[in-house]
């Protein structure tokens, strides 16, 4: 059985999804696969922390849960079927056979009467393609972003490969032709509609085709300057850190953002973040004490 997922992100069953994000993102930063690698236990908790993040995300899912439709995994608690999960949905009949109607051969003159109406069902499912059908894929952020293949494992066991291209956006549908239910007689199947859901990444953000990124920097790298080794979607690059670069500074990566369908692709912007070391430093601290600064940082503001 699934864990609680309120009690998988540490958040209280009140909680609007602003808090949901936040808790998400606070606690992938911690459990990631790419800042622990070989770590076993990170990985299935990381796991379990998508699950419960990607259920708890989507309005209509965290409702369900919330009522006892669904448990923490989204299954049917109490599956129900609908008149929907039985007719077209291009509006001919799902029926293809008199079977259905068996309890109605008493009456007298039934044969021709079914005759008659899957003689007009024929003719119309004939004319019409097979109908779509929507499924859903949840994908990491760096695969939505670099793109890629996978896999969607049908109600049957079947497997159905999707391509994911470069710079797929969450909430984005991809269109397979034809891999949708099938058409009465000769008629063309219809469409597979796969709705993408790009999961939260710990430390990157997109907006647009731009990649963001918080980058924390030492003391002394951000004084004396340094060259620095940079995560991007596509890999870590060089960049250089200026002499005298302040905390809040933003350096600019050219072309290491988002695939564009035109073979471009946007840019990274680095937010330096000055930190200070982690434990106290007596040296550090008499330094500063005796140092005597030629301006202050407030100087411009005025009251």
């Amino acid at each position: 059985m699934a864990a609680d997922p309120y009690a998988t992100l540490g958040v209280k069953r009140d909680a609007t999804q602003a808090d949901i994000q936040k808790a998400y993102r606070r606690l992938a930063k911690k459990l990631h696969p790419d800042l622990n690698p070989g770590n076993k236990a990170a990985e299935d908790k990381f796991k379990e922390l998508s699950a419960a993040y990607m259920l708890l995300s989507d309005p209509e899912k965290r409702a369900r849960f919330d009522r006892g439709e669904i448990d923490a995994s989204g299954t049917e608690q109490q599956p129900r079927r609908y008149y929907r999960d039985f007719a077209d949905r291009e509006g001919s009949s799902g029926y293809t056979s008199a079977a259905g109607f068996a309890d109605f051969s008493d009456f007298a003159g039934s044969n021709d009467i079914l005759s008659e109406i899957f003689g007009r069902a024929g003719r119309t499912t004939r004319r019409g393609r097979g109908a779509d059908v929507r499924y859903h894929l949840e994908l990491n952020f760096l695969d939505a972003v670099n793109g890629g293949k996978q896999s969607i494992v049908l109600p049957d066991g079947t497997t159905l490969e999707v391509n994911i291209p470069p710079g797929t956006r969450d909430g984005q549908i991809l269109r397979l032709k034809e891999k949708g239910r099938r058409g009465a007689g000769d008629s063309p199947p219809g469409d597979a509609l796969i709705e993408i859901s790009v999961l939260p990444h710990p430390y990157f953000v997109r907006k647009g085709d731009d990649i963001h990124l918080d980058l924390p920097i030492s003391l002394k790298e951000g004084v004396l300057g340094a060259k620095l080794k940079v995560p991007t979607v596509s890999g870590a690059v060089a960049v250089s850190v200026p002499k005298w670069s302040s905390s809040g500074r933003v350096l600019r990566i050219k072309g290491r953002g988002v695939p564009r369908a035109d073979g471009g692709s946007g840019d990274q912007y680095v937010t330096l973040k000055l930190v200070l070391p982690k434990k106290p430093d007596s040296d550090l601290e008499r330094f500063v004490s005796e140092w005597q600064p030629s301006d202050s940082p407030r100087q411009s503001m005025r009251v």
